[in-house]
This record gives C-alpha cells, sequence and structure tokens, in this order.
C-alpha cells in the first residue's frame, strides 16, 4: 500500500497519559488532526495503576488550558483548584473526560511496536524528510496494523520501565529470582491484601525521592494501625543522609512535596523504619525461610526482610523507536539539547529552564519525545512542563514557530540544594556553598480518611504522569 501525502496525515501521539491528551487538545487548537494510540484498556491506564497516590500539584497545576477549553462545551468544570488530586480523581475527572471528548481519537489497547520513515531505515539519507511516518501497531485481539503520520509525538512515558534495585543500574544478582517479593511501585495499602502482605512485616525500601518518602509514609502510618503492629521500614539510601535528604521541608514552593519529605523524617524518628546510608544493593539472597538478604557492594548484609519496595526510579523505553535517528544524551537518555537543563548532576536551587520544541527536538525532523519520557532517566518532572512542552511541539508542527518559540513556564523551587549527582557524599549538600532549605522541621500532615496517611503524595517520578 502506498503511503498518502504527508499534509493528509494526521499526527500521531504515543499514550493517552496527561501529556498525549494534552498534546491532542493542543494539535486540535491549531486545527490539526491527532490519532492517540493507548497501550492499556483505557485513557490514563498508567495513571489509574496509582490512583491511591495522591499528587503533590493541585487541580489548579494538572489540567491543561487547551484540554480545559476543549471540556467547556460538555459542561465539565475544573475541581477545587486548591485541592490535590489522587491518581484516581486525576483519571476519572479529568483524563477519562478528555478522551470522552476526543472521541475515536483515541484508540485504546493499541501498542506502537515500532516507528519508522515509509520505506527508508534509519541508515538511508534519500528523500527521508519527504517520506511520511508508518507506525506498527499491535492490538489485543492479536491484530496487527500499519499506520501513517505527518509526524510523532512519544508521550508514552516510562511507567512500564522502572530502575532496579542494583546500584549499578542493572538487576541486582537475584533480583529477578526474588520477583514474588519485590514491588516496583508504592503499595496500595487500603487494598486488605496488599495491607496483608506488609502488615506486621519487615520491609525494605530502596529508594530516596518522593516515592520513596510515599511508602515510608505508608509504611508508618501501617505500624501505628491496630492491624499493623510489628511493620517496620528498612530505607536504603545509596548516599548518607543530609540536609537535602528530605527534600525542601518548608522551603519547597510545592507545600504537598516538602510535607512528604518531612512524612519520611517523622517515619525515621519516630522509630518506624531504619535508615541504611551508603548501600548499594549488589545481591538479593533468599534464605531456608524464603525471606530475602540485601547485599552491598562494599560486603555488608544486612539482617533479613520480609518484602522490598524498590523506588528508584524509571526510565524510558527505546526500543520501538529504534529505526528513529533520535540525539539523546548519553546519561539522561534525554534528548540532548534539554538534558543539560534538567541533568540532576549539575541542578542545584532554582527552576528548569523554560524549554519547548527546539529543545525536544531530534536529527529525525517531526519526532518529539514529550512528557516524562523527554527526561529520560532525570527526577521530579511536573505535569505543567509537560502541558508546556505539547504547547510548543503543537505550535511548531502548524508552523507558527513565533507561538512554538514563546515558551513561558515558571516551575516551583525545590527548596534543596544539590540532588542526586551528591552521589555517596553524606555531607556535599552543605559544603557546596549552602542549602536553599533550613532543617526540616517536623509538621502533623492532614490523612486520607482512607488510609490515615500523608496527603502530600507525588505521582510516580514528579507529581505528573507514567503514561
Amino acid at each position: 500500500m502506498n503511503a498518502p501525502a504527508t499534509t493528509e496525515l494526521p499526527v500521531l501521539v504515543i499514550g493517552a497519559g496527561p501529556a498525549g491528551l494534552a498534546a491532542a487538545a493542543h494539535l486540535l487548537d491549531q486545527g490539526i488532526e491527532p490519532l492517540v494510540l493507548e497501550a492499556g484498556p483505557t485513557a490514563g491506564a498508567a495513571v489509574r495503576e496509582w490512583s491511591h497516590v495522591r499528587l503533590f500539584s493541585t487541580w489548579g497545576e494538572v489540567v491543561d488550558p487547551a484540554a480545559e477549553k476543549l471540556l467547556a462545551p460538555t459542561g465539565w468544570a475544573r475541581p477545587d483548584p486548591a485541592a490535590y488530586p489522587s491518581g484516581g480523581d486525576w483519571a476519572d475527572l479529568y483524563l477519562q473526560p478528555l478522551a470522552d471528548v476526543l472521541g475515536d481519537r483515541v484508540r485504546t489497547g493499541a501498542t506502537v511496536t515500532g516507528v519508522s520513515r515509509t520505506g527508508r531505515d534509519r541508515i538511508v539519507d534519500a528523500d527521508r524528510e519527504a517520506q511520511p511516518f508508518v507506525v506498527h501497531v499491535a492490538h489485543t485481539d492479536g491484530r496487527e496494523e500499519r499506520l501513517f503520520a505527518r509526524a510523532v509525538i512519544d508521550a508514552s512515558g516510562t511507567w512500564a520501565t522502572p530502575s532496579p534495585a542494583g546500584g549499578s543500574g542493572l538487576p541486582a544478582l537475584g533480583e529477578k529470582a526474588a520477583a514474588d517479593r519485590i514491588t516496583y511501585r508504592v503499595p496500595d495499602l487500603v487494598d486488605p491484601a496488599v495491607r496483608a502482605r506488609y502488615a506486621g512485616k519487615r520491609t525494605a525500601v530502596i529508594g530516596s525521592g518522593a516515592s520513596a518518602f510515599t511508602a515510608l509514609a505508608y509504611l508508618a502510618d501501617l505500624a501505628k494501625s491496630d492491624d499493623g503492629a510489628g511493620t517496620k521500614g528498612v530505607w536504603i539510601l545509596r548516599r548518607g543522609i543530609s540536609g537535602s535528604t528530605f527534600g525542601g521541608g518548608e522551603a519547597d514552593q510545592l507545600p504537598a512535596r516538602g510535607a512528604l519529605g518531612l512524612a519520611a523524617k517523622a517515619a525515621v524518628d519516630e522509630g518506624h523504619a531504619d535508615a541504611v546510608t551508603g548501600f548499594r544493593t549488589e545481591a538479593i539472597e533468599r534464605t531456608g525461610d524464603g525471606r530475602l538478604v540485601l547485599v552491598g557492594e562494599d560486603g555488608r548484609r544486612l539482617d533479613p526482610v520480609d518484602e522490598v519496595i524498590v523506588l528508584t526510579g524509571f526510565r524510558p523505553d527505546l526500543t520501538f523507536l529504534d529505526e528513529l535517528r533520535l540525539g539523546l544524551d548519553e546519561r539522561l537518555q534525554a534528548p540532548v539539547e534539554l538534558a543539560p537543563l534538567i541533568d540532576p548532576n549539575q541542578h542545584s536551587c532554582g527552576t528548569v529552564y523554560p524549554h519547548g520544541h527546539r529543545e525536544l527536538s531530534h536529527p529525525e525532523q517531526g519526532v518529539y519525545l514529550v512528557g516524562m519520557k523527554s527526561y529520560g532517566r532525570a527526577p521530579t518532572f511536573l505535569a505543567m512542563t509537560g502541558y508546556e512542552q505539547v504547547r510548543s511541539v503543537a505550535a511548531a508542527i502548524a508552523g507558527d514557530l513565533d507561538a512554538a518559540d514563546r515558551v513561558e513556564l515558571t516551575l516551583p523551587e525545590t527548596g534543596v540544594c544539590g540532588g542526586a549527582g551528591l552521589f555517596d557524599t553524606p555531607d556535599a549538600a552543605e559544603a557546596d556553598g549552602g542549602c536553599c532549605a533550613p532543617a526540616p522541621q517536623l509538621v502533623q500532615l492532614a490523612a486520607p480518611a482512607t488510609v490515615g496517611a500523608a496527603a502530600a503524595e507525588e505521582a510516580p517520578a514528579g507529581g505528573c504522569c507514567g503514561s
């Protein structure tokens, strides 16, 4: 079958999460027809997998303006802008209505298995940019399909590819064999079966970000409940504890994010979790009774635990883009122009420099990685970042470069210096010229009625989408 003329084709968007659906709304606003392909059974499928977790961003920060404009004729009204939605709220009250308005432009159960230029693999130069994109799709009923597009916006996120427990970026020895006692998600302790799995048990939490804070707060809440006596967390940190370990605290411009770090501090201070610092997991061994022993690169062996929660971040799946000419940073796997702006090895206090289509472009013209996926392995992505990205990209595809370049984005400061680039040095944050945050102070957090844990939870990897 011959491909139709490029100008007659839709822009194909991969992923019907927050960034993908917003991209569709902005494309329609530019008079361009989108086609959104979602691997899951519903829009926002990945978000629904952490429906029990509360975002640290408010409703006022997680609704895209173009999407709200599209929803307005239906009578949709944004929830209280000052309230903090859970992942389930976000999916049910915003993402699904938006997908419903987009109608058959959103196709679920459709997994993109490959993207290329029509008749051109990545080697061929001749007449390359004149060819439309060809996209291979696998449907849940086993059917395969070939689609054509004038441009491709990959908003598929990183939720499906969590990073492993191993301190070298590879799975620890024995990690796969111990899969029955390891999870890579914040557990839903409202679910009776999940609650029983952790109640009264000793659980290792590996990670130092907001998702780890959430898990520690949940376990501490369980330990204080009637059915959770004996619950204990073991917090595994690859670095030492410093003034920045628990985030920005009261100095964080996202108050709920700061409060979340303080909840993790409270879990440690109150004895519901023990912190193990400078520990980089090399192996996971199973004892005779089925419990797990974590072995560090330095030879340390920790006391056995019943469960392990691995929250070491996410990484992008680039396999289905292998025939495209992408320009990715060798460390973060983010677009090369964007990487210096978000690199945790370099960034301290302040905001991410405003960015749009130019920072997101690749040698393969017409391809954009947006949303969580655009950050590669970098943490702390926010929904509002993705919305500004897709606004700029949609304008660029429409040929309105003035609008595309008019990127205006001010992100809340983290309230802390340093970041992941401090590696194993416990005092590096203070020694690096001072920290932006005062020493964290314990605060009482309002508790969700269903959990009794912190009301200020993060959406995985920074308050945005995993889809």
